[in-house]
């Protein structure tokens, strides 16, 4: 899964999820704290998405 997760491609589980990589540009930051405004860097993160079948197990365990 990291493997192909790093080469940008999306990895599906039938019945359990997805995940995907999602790219955020660059942007610049704001500390409320002090009024600083750093830079932030693009980066790439994993996302994870709950398949259906799996949404629906868990909200069927509910009571």
């Amino acid at each position: 899964m990291t493997e192909t997760l790093v080469k940008g491609d999306n990895v599906e589980i039938r019945g359990f999820g997805s995940f995907t990589v999602k790219h955020y540009d660059p942007y610049t930051g704001r500390n409320p704290k002090t009024g600083m405004e750093p830079k932030v860097i693009a980066k790439k993160l994993s996302v994870f998405r709950v398949g259906k079948e799996l949404k629906e197990a868990v909200n069927a365990g509910k009571k």
